[in-house]
């Protein structure tokens, strides 16, 4: 966990310097030693600095390819393979612990089952591995939520194309599916992954052999016709602190913050359905992102729920909207040592303090064969649009999508109207990126 001086640094290690983050520059804001000690598991650079910025101690626990970013960047470090359950496991928490770290806090889906592990001997909490598995586990998940009393939809496990088979025919025979009446689709799932990794929406019993051996086991879910969101709620002392209400524009390619007044009308529903969320999963402090459905009848409906950051880069729409920095959110509610008054203080209020309407697009290919990056002059000479990550291709031939598939890459926008900002995140669609 030392750092090395740039002298020390070897060229190899240099080249990976940021001159621009605070602990290059000496700028970074003075620790606390009164407040929490946290370790991040996982990496994210946007993580990092915003702990910088913040007046917690902080140690990064990331595989050791992010070792040289670290050296370089003088950022306290250590090196853990997150993919590896041994008899060595439990040294990371006694290493943690003997550091004097107070809370481990996850930065990707993988590291949620650790932070639990990890947390139960630094809070001495048991019970917290067992919470997180609850987390992991999308089976498990839904069990726990039907028995706290949430509503969600048909879901089975599968093991083999035969299961799925099975599920498929008994879920339309439940709807009264007559011969010929085309039938109801359903989802299968990955069960410990994040959000559309692995998921595929099966519409013919054909599609079922699509799916290759090694994705199995999968959970099974009946489709909900309805309006899917998500929830980002940070939680200290098992209370709200702040919930912000994401709205999909299409899943998987598109989403921005606050919600339009439409979906905005359901805050009090939601409330009521994340504190239940709370209660049922025994939820002390941390961030939640859970997903629900609210079908045309008005009933909403519990997809899932995860212990760690969203994806589609919604840490960085909220702050983009409201101005507050998402990660040191978390850092606050994880932190056991923040007291209620730092919280409260810390919070804007929902959807009036926004400043503005935050969207971002993820891009895929829409041609098989693509040999240049063309952004669209309808997208970058709209007043919205604010920047984009997309990168030239490597290759001319489009790999086939797997499942949902993963973006190329995300093309944010910023404006003060919300159906604007959803017309123009659905209007993507329709453009080519890659020509």
């Amino acid at each position: 966990m030392s750092i090395k001086s740039e002298k020390q640094m070897s060229d190899a290690v240099a080249a990976w310097l940021e001159p621009d983050m605070d602990s290059v520059k000496g700028t970074e804001t003075p620790k606390d030693p009164n407040k929490g000690y946290i370790a991040l598991l996982g990496w994210s650079v946007n993580a990092i600095k915003a702990a910088q910025k913040f007046d917690r101690r902080y140690i990064v626990v990331a595989p050791d390819w992010a070792a040289d970013f670290c050296t370089a960047n003088k950022i306290p470090f250590i090196a853990w393979d997150f993919t590896r359950l041994n008899d060595r496991s439990m040294e990371i928490a006694q290493t943690l612990k003997a550091e004097g770290v107070d809370v481990a806090i996850p930065l990707f889906e993988e590291t949620v089952e650790w932070s639990g592990a990890i947390n139960s001997v630094l809070l001495d909490s048991p019970r917290m591995y067992g919470q997180s598995i609850l987390f992991r586990d999308k089976a498990l998940m839904k069990r726990r939520a039907q028995l706290g009393g949430i509503r969600v939809g048909i879901f089975e496990e599968a093991h083999e194309k035969e299961d799925i088979v099975r599920f498929m025919k008994r879920v339309n025979q439940t709807l009264l599916k007559l011969d010929g009446d085309p039938d109801d689709p359903i989802h299968v799932k990955a069960f410990d992954k994040a959000g559309c990794l692995g998921h595929r929406m099966i519409r013919t019993v054909e599609e079922i052999d699509n799916i290759p051996d090694e994705e199995y086991p999968l959970l099974m879910e009946s489709h909900l016709d309805g309006w899917e969101f998500a929830v980002e709620a940070w939680i200290h002392d098992g209370k709200i602190q702040f919930l912000n209400i994401s709205e999909y524009v299409t899943l998987g390619y598109s989403v921005f913050v606050p919600a339009t007044e439409q979906l905005e009308s359901w805050r009090p529903a939601i409330t009521k359905q994340i504190e239940l969320l709370i209660k049922t999963f025994e939820i002390k402090f941390g961030l939640i992102h859970p997903e629900y459905f609210v079908t045309a009848d008005g009933e909403m409906y519990f997809g899932e729920v995860a212990y760690r950051p969203p994806g589609f880069k919604a840490f960085e729409l909220i702050e983009k909207a409201y101005g507050f920095n998402a990660y040191q959110a978390s850092m606050l509610v994880f932190d056991p040592n923040s007291t209620k008054e730092e919280v409260d203080n810390f919070f804007p209020r929902e959807v009036v303090d926004a400043k503005g309407y935050a969207g971002c697009f993820g891009v895929y290919p829409r041609r098989r064969v693509i040999s240049k990056l063309e952004m669209p002059a309808e997208t970058i000479d709209h007043p919205y649009f604010e920047s984009h990550e997309l990168v030239a291709p490597a290759e001319e031939t489009v790999p086939d999508r797997a499942a949902f598939g993963t973006h190329w890459g995300l093309i944010f926008f910023f404006g003060d109207n919300p159906i604007k900002m959803r017309d123009l995140l659905k209007r993507q669609e329709d453009l080519d990126f890659y020509v």
